[in-house]
Order: C-alpha cells, then sequence, then structure tokens
C-alpha cells in the first residue's frame, strides 16, 4: 500500500518551492529599488555640490572689495603706470599679472584695487547714454518716392552722401575728395528731415540723429565731451550718416558779449568745428544738418570744409504740391476722381506738412460722418480748414513778434 503522508508532503514541498521564489522576486525588486534611489541621491548629491560650488564662488565675487575707476594718464617704460583716480590725485602703480599690458594705454578706463590701487582690468571705453541712444536701429520706411516736388534736392543729397558711401570708387577714379558735410535749409514742413530719413533709408550705413539742443548741457564741457563722443561712436560705426537736426541751437553766431550759458554753447560749437574738420579724417562718416534759420548761423560752420554743400529745400511749387497730393492719398479710400491740380492750386504757399494735414483732415471729415471713402469736398472742406489755421498762426506770431 502507498503512502497517505506522501501527497501532503509533496504538497507542502511545492508550496515552500512556490513562497521562496515568490520571496526572491520581492526582494530583487527591491534591491532594484533600493539601487535606483541610491543612485538617484548620488545625482541629487552631486548636483547639491556643484549648486553649493556655485553659491560659494558668487559669495567671494560679492565679497570682493569695490574697483575704483581711473584713467591711464602715462605708460612707463619699466611697465608701471601713471593713473588718476575719480577721488584723488595721479598714481604711480603696478598692473595685475591677469592684465594684458599691450591693451593699457594712455586714456584707457581702467578699474583700481581699492587699497593698493594696481590695475587689475582695462575697461571699455563709455559712450554717455544720450549719445548711445541717438543710433537709430530699424532703418526709416521713408523712401525718395515718398517726396514730392524735391527732385532736384534729392539728387544732390545722394551725390554728397549715398554715392561716396556706396559708389567711393567713382570719387577715386576722378580724383576729388566727395563733400564731407551737407546742411539743409528751408521753411518749417517742406521736408528737410524727409530727405534726412530717405538718404539713410537708401544706404547702408549706421543712421545717428540728434537734435542740437540735446548737445546743450548746463555743466562746463559737458556739450563738448558730447560731440566728441558722438563722433568717435560714428567712427567705430562707420560707414555712418550724422543728422543733426535744428543745428542753429549750437551754431549760432559767436558774439563778444555774452553770458556763461552762451560762452558754454560756443564751446560746444568749437567741439563741432574740431571734429569736421580737425586732425582725424572723418573716412564714411557723412554729416547731414538741418536748419530753419541759415541766416544766424556761424560763418565758420558754414565755409568750405566743413558744410560743402548747402542745399536749399523751397516751398513746393504748383507742380510739387500736385506730386505731394498724389504721395499723400496715395492710400486712401477716395470715393471719386480727384483733381489734384485743382486743389494744389488753391493752397498757394503751404509745405508739404501742411498738404499732409489737410489729407488728415479730409479724411477726418469722412470719419465724422461715418463714411468709409473720402470724397472732393472733403478736399474742399479740409483746405479751407487748414488754409485758415495757418492764416490764424500767422496773425498770432505777427502780434506776438
Amino acid at each position: 500500500m502507498s503512502d497517505p503522508e506522501a501527497p501532503a508532503g509533496a504538497r507542502e514541498n511545492f508550496d515552500r518551492v512556490n513562497f521562496l521564489e515568490l520571496r526572491n522576486s520581492q526582494l530583487g525588486e527591491a534591491i532594484k529599488r533600493v539601487e535606483s534611489e541610491r543612485h538617484y541621491m548620488e545625482a541629487e548629491i552631486l548636483r547639491l555640490q556643484r549648486e553649493v560650488k556655485r553659491l560659494k564662488t558668487e559669495l567671494d565675487r560679492l565679497r570682493y572689495p569695490p574697483l575704483i575707476v581711473g584713467s591711464v594718464r602715462d605708460v612707463l617704460t619699466d611697465g608701471r603706470v601713471v593713473v588718476k583716480s575719480s577721488t584723488g590725485p595721479d598714481f604711480v602703480v603696478n598692473s595685475a599679472e591677469t592684465v594684458e599690458h599691450d591693451k593699457i594705454t594712455i586714456g584707457s578706463r581702467v578699474a583700481l584695487n581699492k587699497q593698493t590701487l594696481a590695475v587689475m582690468g582695462v575697461l571699455p571705453a563709455s559712450l554717455d547714454p544720450l549719445v548711445a541712444a541717438s543710433e537709430i536701429v530699424d532703418k526709416p520706411n521713408v523712401t525718395y518716392q515718398d517726396i514730392g516736388g524735391l527732385g532736384e534736392q534729392i539728387r544732390e543729397i545722394r551725390e554728397a552722401v549715398e554715392y561716396p558711401l556706396l559708389r567711393a570708387e567713382l570719387y577715386r577714379k576722378v580724383g576729388v575728395d566727395p563733400p564731407k558735410g551737407v546742411l539743409l535749409i528751408g521753411s518749417p514742413g517742406t521736408g528737410k528731415t524727409m530727405i534726412a530719413k530717405a538718404v539713410a533709408h537708401h544706404t547702408h550705413a549706421t543712421f545717428i540723429r540728434l537734435v542740437g539742443s540735446e548737445l546743450v548741457q548746463k555743466y562746463i564741457g559737458e556739450g563738448a565731451r558730447l560731440v566728441r563722443e558722438l563722433f568717435q561712436l560714428a567712427r567705430e560705426k562707420a560707414p555712418t550718416i550724422i543728422f543733426i537736426d535744428e543745428v542753429d541751437s549750437i551754431g549760432a553766431k559767436r558774439l563778444e558779449v555774452a553770458t556763461s550759458g552762451d560762452r558754454e554753447v560756443q564751446r560746444t560749437l568749437m567741439q563741432l568745428l574740431a571734429e569736421m574738420d580737425g586732425f582725424e579724417p572723418l573716412a564714411n562718416v557723412k554729416i547731414v544738418a538741418a536748419t530753419n534759420r541759415p541766416d544766424i548761423l556761424d560763418e565758420a560752420l558754414l565755409r568750405p570744409g566743413r558744410f560743402d554743400r548747402i542745399i536749399e529745400v523751397p516751398v513746393p511749387t504748383y507742380v510739387g504740391r500736385s506730386e505731394i497730393f498724389k504721395i499723400h492719398t496715395r492710400g486712401m479710400a477716395l470715393k471719386e476722381t480727384i483733381d489734384f491740380e485743382a486743389l494744389a492750386g488753391r493752397c498757394e504757399g503751404a509745405t508739404g506738412a501742411d498738404i499732409k494735414a489737410i489729407c488728415t483732415e479730409a479724411g477726418m471729415w469722412a470719419i465724422r460722418e461715418e463714411r468709409d471713402q473720402v470724397t472732393a469736398q472733403d478736399f474742399d472742406r479740409a483746405i479751407e480748414k487748414v488754409v485758415g489755421e495757418e492764416e490764424l498762426r500767422k496773425e498770432s506770431v505777427t502780434m506776438f513778434a
């Protein structure tokens, strides 16, 4: 007979084997989980160690004593440097080994150790925020086709400014030097600034724009420094066009009897004259200035060698006014054909700015009446309004003159 206990023992052994296999599987998964957590913790420890190292470096940098800004007065033959700090007189100091000595030149801005005044580094040249912000990064969107009635003036300024920058070989072949500067004169609103914008649009040059009054500063020498930095920036960014609007604010005739403010303006003018016709060549730097008061400009500013070409921008003629009307109505929704010649005949003496105001006012009449198209009657009413306002302005100027 078979042993009745045998089947129970076999089942017990089978259950024990299954239990051990399940236990081993669970232990294996637990080991893998622990290994994964260990790798994660090791990576996290490395990350935290790098963060601690970075924070220590940043803390050491913040604890580093502040440096004094100075300027180099002279470089001696033994390697020492004569510097003038912003807090005291001149000093003869050494420079740190990390500083490249060939970059230390007379006039350089340097960082000085607060205790020993040793040169710790060479700083980049500083520019006044006013000068740095005068550079126009985006080109103006005004083209020559947007200017009407000034074909002769556009031709002259292209010959003086655009061609020397884009076709310099022609001047070299002929053997003549291109004009250094162009002065645009004319009544307000005739298109002087628009011509400068169009030249900047059609050339691949850096365009720097300043109003003359911005160069008039409160403290002695500040205006001259701005002019010097302006031309320094222009030389670094060459080819460059410098446009000085309302140049009469700094270029007025010098008087024998003058206040302290007038003398400061004269210093700024003398620096401008020196930059335009000094020892340092302007090369690919062209100067365009505009004024509506040429009668008060200093003779030294007008002589050849500085503003070689003086371009008068007149009030548009009958044909010019018709062209300007067509330019300013190109994007307008016109209900009917407009007789621009007739409109030009009714605007005798109007400038380009006046005609633009007339076109804008005609559009405003259509908007007031909730129409999406402009009619000839709108232009008639706009002319009456703008011309009437212009007469009022002239009367007020005459009254208070």
